[in-house]
């Protein structure tokens, strides 16, 4: 099995600080991983490394089995899907949801003077009808409620069919009806054989689709566990990232935390 992204010894420093300090980790082919950890740890920093938009300071990073700095980013990029609000704050909000996923095609946030062609569009509506967004086809990007905004974000991500996915914080600001019906929706994604590797950042556990193998946690830049989910997140492990005591339990595909009540 193929890594579709190795870093090693990777760290990224700004303004004096490192953001992630001597980061060696690889998601292979077929693999499902959530990161998380508390505020500051340097989740979203990871996922930018991994998108080729962030390069280390020092260490190597390699993506799709082309090294950074040595490869051109705007050949690499089209190979990688990111969905983020970070992308959200670039797209034009007087533009359909339709043309929001179909510019990615070109790799470009607003329509222009491009030509879609009939496998194009087919595309983008098979995305959208996966992800629940086949009745807002021609709703305005900016009169979208959060929960749809970030659905349309993952059909824009799966557009140019990336061979990585990346996610940060689909849930975040989702009331729990949204939620869950994205958590649903991207837990059949990752139970698909044929969807791409994916990456994805949250603070919290039950925010974990169903079908994801492996959780990476992280704290003050340092990776403090990696490996299987089964294994790797528990009580333990949690409780360490977040610095307080915390209790994981699984419900069926399920996870859940919570801190111990005070003594």
């Amino acid at each position: 099995m193929s890594e579709v992204l190795e870093l090693v010894d990777v760290s990224v420093v700004r303004e004096g600080r490192a953001l992630v300090d001597d980061v060696s980790w690889s998601v292979k082919e077929g693999e499902r991983w959530v990161i998380v950890g508390p505020n500051g740890a340097g989740k979203t920093t990871l996922l930018n490394v991994a998108s080729s938009y962030l390069f280390p300071t020092s260490g190597n990073a390699t993506i799709l089995g082309e090294k950074l700095g040595s490869v051109d980013v705007f050949d690499l990029r089209p190979r990688i899907g990111m969905a983020g609000m970070a992308m959200a704050d670039k797209l034009p909000h007087d533009q359909t949801v339709l043309q929001t996923v179909l510019t990615a095609a070109y790799g470009m946030t607003a329509h222009w003077q491009e030509q879609y062609d009939a496998m194009d569009e087919e595309r983008a509506r098979a995305f959208l009808d996966r992800l629940g967004m086949n009745e807002f086809l021609h709703r305005k990007f900016g009169t979208l409620s959060e929960g749809e905004r970030k659905r349309t974000l993952i059909a824009r991500a799966m557009m140019t069919d990336p061979e990585l996915l990346l996610l940060d914080e689909p849930a975040a600001g989702l009331d729990l009806g949204g939620r869950e019906d994205l958590v649903r929706r991207l837990g059949r994604l990752a139970r698909d054989p044929y969807a791409p590797s994916m990456v994805m950042v949250t603070h919290h556990v039950e925010e974990i689709p169903p079908g994801f193998t492996h959780v990476l946690m992280i704290r003050q830049g340092q990776i403090m566990v990696a490996g299987p989910i089964e294994t790797e997140l528990n009580s333990r492990n949690l409780s360490r990232c977040f610095g307080l005591p915390l209790v994981v339990e699984q419900h069926g595909e399920r996870w859940m935390a919570q801190g111990l009540p005070l003594g």
